[in-house]
């Protein structure tokens, strides 16, 4: 197939790669026995886990803020009804995510309030309509959302990523992971798969293009690693095991030890994790190829969690 016909095509396809309808979820977690280390023996990465809890919620209600702020621009009716389904489980996510904060880890004495609040100022201030304050003059205020929406792209498709890693994962299951945070895990990562097609296909129908793309995801993805590692320091500062490591975002300690308990299955791999990304910047990039809906919807239907909401309102009505 020549360039030519390739760029055609892709100038054709329709304004929503999603063949099916979106279905949000209503979840129930009980974080009543869930302990901190919850991959038993492996106290790094339990806090490396746990502190998506405190990356997401903010970045998700502002994920719903400018997807809501978008939607009158959207002309594609199908490519409309995916957003709207994504900002449902987009909120779902949030609040899952911060009910983990509050009844999970601030019940087991660790501190968040200082990398939640980072998050916050990163996307309430930083990333505001008016950033910092300072007045998005009318004629940027269009460029300025899709600029967003492209980094929210970016970003979506490193959630897809790491839905299939969770998906994926057995060692979790072999080192007896809990099944309450493996489910959140699990049931979040499920739903990146199965709607992670909508952020890019929102970016392009609004006009955002390769380039910008390009050099937005060489901004999104070391951001996020950094944000990560940053964050799962502070909580392993305030774990006695590694205090005399004094775990610090620009200290090599913290990065290498993500490395080495990767090893094992437990994590990620931070190379293999930046080696995903590099789909992200082909010019035929299709995040419908980047993941099983079919596997993510076999979790889901099958969530405990979404299956303990279903059970309490039966039993509610």
């Amino acid at each position: 197939m020549s360039l030519l016909t390739r760029i055609t095509r892709l100038a054709r396809r329709a304004a929503s790669s999603t063949n099916y309808r979106l279905t949000p979820r209503k979840v129930r977690f009980d974080w009543t026995h869930t302990p901190l280390d919850w991959l038993p023996g492996q106290p790094y990465a339990s806090h490396f886990i746990n502190e998506i809890n405190m990356i997401l919620p903010a970045g998700e209600l502002w994920f719903c803020r400018l997807y809501n702020k978008a939607l009158p621009l959207v002309t594609d009716a199908k490519l409309r009804d995916d957003v709207q389904m994504f900002i449902r489980q987009e909120a779902m996510h949030s609040r899952a995510h911060s009910t983990a904060i509050q009844e999970y880890l601030n019940e087991r004495g660790m501190d968040t309030t200082r990398n939640t609040r980072i998050m916050e100022w990163l996307f309430d201030e930083l990333l505001a309509d008016d950033p910092l304050g300072l007045k998005t003059p009318a004629f940027l205020q269009r460029q300025w959302l899709v600029f967003r929406l492209g980094a929210i792209a970016a970003v979506e498709h490193m959630t897809c990523v790491l839905g299939n890693y969770a998906l994926r994962n057995r060692t979790w299951d072999t080192l007896s992971g809990d099944p309450v945070l493996l489910d959140l895990i699990r049931w979040h990562g499920a739903e990146e798969v199965e709607h992670r097609c909508v952020a890019f296909d929102l970016y392009e129908h609004l006009g955002g293009s390769y380039l910008s793309r390009y050099y937005l995801a060489c901004i999104a993805t070391p951001l996020v690693f950094g944000l990560w590692v940053d964050g799962t320091a502070h909580m392993l500062r305030q774990d006695p095991r590694f205090a005399d490591r004094n775990p610090q975002v620009w200290k090599p300690w913290v990065w290498l030890e993500w490395h080495r308990v990767s090893r094992s299955g437990a994590l990620p791999s931070p190379l293999w994790l930046a080696w995903q990304q590099l789909p992200f910047f082909s010019p035929w990039y299709n995040p419908l190829h980047e993941g099983s809906t079919e596997e993510a919807l076999r979790y889901l239907a099958n969530s405990p969690g979404a299956q303990a909401y279903r059970s309490a309102e039966l039993k509610a009505a």
